[in-house]
């Protein structure tokens, strides 16, 4: 019989519109049945959405409907991380007001995103620029003031004097800034701060107990939380010293290195370094050029290591006659430590930099366990392990431990002035949390500033602080710093007139407690604290890896801030983590070198001439140059825009293809073949089931245990319980792998049923089979689980339907594999029928050749077979 092809643009929009209608998957709160709570990191509404985004979602689409058919009450939400610079930027360029241009974007990525058939309950969608949305952050913002977690100070920021505004580190390329190019300038603001430091120890052990999260984004963490266990060193100075700076603080980890220090390095910040410089214009000079530079971790890593001699000398700790130089270094920041080290340049390569540019001596005191003191020497790389001490005076022979004890101890003990000269000290690298952005689109921060009364918070009752929608954008900076009513107001203590904080809040904060606040999106309060601890923690959190540190940190913070002022009650957010990989793409160039033009994969074709790949124009017929696979970017154009797959071959072929083709922790690549390959798949499934469906038709789905059905019916339960295991792993490339084979198992049985004459319970048996691919196939590919369903006379939706049960007598093995001892000494493996008896398994095993030669002609005194275990042959 003939069958139409798959139509899935008519099948999708359809079934969409059904699931719609019935409130599928409408989560009630109330619902009695255990919870399941997936997300998957909201998205920026940028305007478009891409593969990224189509993988990212379609992944926690496949745990949302394979959990709901598991039975779970399952909450799947969307929401938009609508606040940032990218809209202002818009505003700049295209004349249009952010919250336009927001709110444009989110419609049009709303109906993409309903356009793949996420089984999403839209009725808890918000944005965190919505009015009701940072009305509520604004109220925790206020609970956690009172509860002492913010407070604002002097702050040293990258300002951007073309943009106005504060750059991160991160954001300063080359001394400049990322977006305007001017030369960014060192500015004290004032800056408002979450205490994320008051949980630093907190938030590092509660990381042990993270166990569904990758072991590489709790390393991540457990670095950037960064806790070391040192001593607070105060070095004196020798000779002259500038007033008021009689020593110089350093905090170490590796006290045990003091007799390799050869300098210490100040950074450009440093109170000492600024008294120096008001005297020395070269220093002056250079501590300038240090502020001009990026100070991010990675920049620093990076940069060329210099400095600049100050004149000053400190004395050794253990000898005064021993004076040690003291530099202002680019590499030695204030907001780390004490903004002062000592540099021991044969045990820290950048320091063995340093000292190699500016001919300071390199002295070995730390060497391998098993090596040589008179030998021992440290050339181009710097020995940073444990060890043995040399060349350290009273510590030779200890090991670092030891060494580390005794110098902590000693100098402990040892007074400089009033105080001990060393304390032993636990110290973190996290520091608190900077909020303030000068900003227009972004959440206010409410409070207000009174010259009688200082900061006073908004009450309450005021809130929310909303942004005024008659701002302008032609000159840089902040337009509420420029808006001639709305930052006048009257302070809630004396009513004279004051002014509103301009400042609004790193989107940061949006993003870390949004999944708290689609437990009960309606409520009044930022939680309904009830439904807020059932539903968390996120029982699935899915989101690229490039998020582990800063959003994940944030949120942890925020979900322990919201437990001090009592929103929720716990605290961790993310029960289970998981960092998909990017889809990536073929690059393609018309041209070479720098002058060459990146081209899209749209315009292009692709062909195969004696085995070897070639690209050419479309349009023109040009070669293209095939380049490298990389991430999918605008830059290079090497993007493939998810409406067109949507269009061309449907949704659910792009579904399939991003779980099929790679692990998805690891990237996929993006490929036409791929694609194809998928589409065929879902014909080829819709095909045989389709063709089939009449014959089925009225028939009862039923399992065979025996005949001639036996072999369909132990191929597919063996296949739900392969599956079953694949998703609960999330390993969904292994699932799609199975179900390929389970396709190609279920071809002949189908085609069979399809040609008429097949005996009932032959069909009753396909018909279960035809269910389970149904049941398999319908977390990936929804629309086509549906048609099959409806095809096969099934009532209602397969959304709706619950997860089959595999029946265990069909997925036992029939064979065994036993291992075979000769003399307690494994020889062989027997394959065998699990019911073999005692007698047909000593034949079987005395007919190997493996044993057969191990006997080398000896009888045998005894075999002894374990039932289902192991045979073990004594000669």
């Amino acid at each position: 019989m003939a069958t139409e092809r798959y139509n899935p643009r008519d099948a999708e929009p359809r079934w969409q519109a059904k699931w719609s209608e019935a409130g599928v998957f409408v989560t009630d709160n109330n619902d009695r049945r255990e919870k399941y709570y997936v997300l998957e990191m909201f998205p920026y509404p940028s305007g478009r959405i891409h593969m990224g985004h189509v993988r990212n979602y379609t992944m926690g689409d496949v745990v949302a409907r394979y959990k709901r058919a598991r039975g779970y009450n399952v909450l799947h939400p969307m929401g938009w991380d609508a606040f940032g610079m990218p809209a202002e930027n818009a505003a700049m360029q295209n004349k249009v007001h952010p919250k336009d241009w927001t709110y444009q974007n989110i419609a049009a990525m709303r109906g993409q995103l309903k356009s793949m058939g996420l089984s999403l309950d839209w009725s808890r969608e918000f944005a965190t620029c919505d009015v009701d949305y940072y009305h509520r952050q604004q109220y925790l913002f206020l609970d956690m003031m009172e509860k002492g977690l913010v407070y604002r100070k002097q702050s040293k920021v990258n300002w951007d004097p073309v943009d106005q505004t504060v750059l991160a580190n991160e954001q300063v390329i080359e001394g400049r800034g990322w977006r305007s190019g001017a030369l960014v300038e060192q500015r004290e603001l004032t800056q408002w701060f979450f205490k994320i430091t008051d949980f630093s120890q907190d938030l590092l052990d509660a990381l042990d107990t993270l166990d569904q999260w990758p072991e590489k984004v709790r390393l991540m963490q457990k670095n950037w939380i960064g806790r070391s266990e040192g001593l607070t060193l105060r070095w004196e100075i020798a000779g002259a010293a500038p007033a008021g700076h009689s020593e110089i603080t350093v905090y170490t980890t590796r006290p045990d290195t003091l007799f390799g220090a050869s300098f210490l390095a100040i950074a450009a910040d440093h109170p000492l370094a600024k008294v120096v410089a008001e005297g020395n214009a070269e220093i002056a000079a250079f501590c300038e050029e240090c502020r001009r530079a990026g100070t991010s971790l990675a920049a620093l890593e990076t940069a060329d290591k210099k400095g600049i001699d100050t004149g000053i000398k400190v004395r050794h700790p253990f000898d005064p006659t021993w004076e040690l130089p003291v530099y202002v270094a680019n590499f030695v920041l204030m907001e780390y430590g004490t903004g002062a080290i000592f540099g021991c340049p044969s045990g820290d390569q950048r320091d063995l930099d340093f000292a190699r540019k500016y001919d300071l001596p390199v002295v070995p005191v730390v060497m391998p366990k098993d090596g040589d003191a008179a030998t021992f020497t440290v050339g181009d790389a710097a020995y940073d392990g444990d060890g043995v001490m040399i060349n350290s005076r009273f510590l030779d022979g200890l090991d670092t431990e030891a060494a580390f004890k005794v110098v902590a101890d000693q100098l402990s003990s040892t007074m400089l002035g009033n105080a001990p000269q060393g304390e032993r000290k636990v110290q973190f690298r996290l520091r608190d949390w900077g909020i303030s952005r000068q900003r227009y689109w972004g959440c206010p921060i409410p409070v207000i500033h009174c010259d009688d009364c200082g900061v006073v918070p908004v009450p309450k009752k005021d809130l929310p602080v909303k942004l005024p929608d008659d701002v302008t954008f032609d000159v840089p900076g902040n337009p509420l710093d420029r808006h001639p009513t709305w930052r006048h107001v009257a302070c809630p203590n004396c009513g004279k007139d004051a002014r509103r904080e301009t400042d609004t809040m790193d989107t940061f904060v949006d993003s870390s407690w949004y999944f708290a606040r689609f437990t009960a999106p309606w409520e009044n309060r930022p939680t309904d604290p009830s439904a807020a601890d059932h539903w968390l923690p996120v029982d699935q959190y899915i989101g690229g890896i490039e998020h582990a540190i800063l959003h994940l940190l944030y949120s942890r913070f925020f979900t322990r801030a919201m437990r001090e002022t009592g929103h929720v009650n716990l605290s961790e957010p993310f029960k289970g983590l998981f960092t998909q990989g990017m889809v990536v793409h073929e690059t393609y160039k018309l041209g070479s070198g720098a002058q060459g033009q990146w081209v899209a994969p749209a315009d292009i074709r692709i062909e195969e001439v004696n085995g070897t790949r070639r690209a050419a124009l479309v349009a023109t017929g040009e070669e293209v140059t095939i380049g490298s696979i990389e991430k999918m970017s605008k830059s290079k154009k090497n993007v493939v825009d998810p409406d067109d797959i949507i269009a061309s071959y449907g949704a659910d072929t792009a579904r399939f293809f991003v779980l099929s083709d790679s692990p998805p922790d690891r990237d996929v690549i993006w490929s036409e073949s791929g694609v194809e390959g998928a589409h065929r798949f879902v014909q080829r499934a819709w095909r045989l089931i389709s063709e089939a469906s009449e014959q089925m038709g009225d028939c009862d789905a039923n399992p065979a245990k025996e005949g001639g059905g036996l072999a369909v019916s132990q191929i597919a339960h063996k296949t739900l319980k392969a599956v079953e295991a694949d998703y609960d792993k999330l390993a969904f490339n292994k699932a799609v792998a199975r179900i390929y084979e389970f396709v190609n198992a279920l071809a002949a049985p189908l085609t069979r049923v399809a040609a008429g004459g097949a005996d009932r319970a032959y069909v009753a048996a396909v018909k279960d089979g035809a269910n389970i691919l149904v049941h398999l196939i319908a977390p990936m590919t929804p629309h086509l689980a549906e048609e099959c369903w409806r095809a096969l006379g099934n009532p209602g939706m397969v959304a709706q339907a619950p997860w089959p049960t595999y029946d265990p007598d069909l997925v036992t093995e029939n064979e065994i594999v036993l291992p075979v001892q000769v003399n307690g000494k494994k020889r062989a493996e027997l394959t065998i029928a699990r019911e073999a008896d005692q007698t047909a398994v000593q034949n079987a095993v005395l007919a190997l050749d493996t044993v057969k030669a191990a006997l080398n002609g000896q009888v045998p005194k005894k075999i002894i077979v374990v039932p289902q275990r192991i045979v073990n042959i004594v000669v």
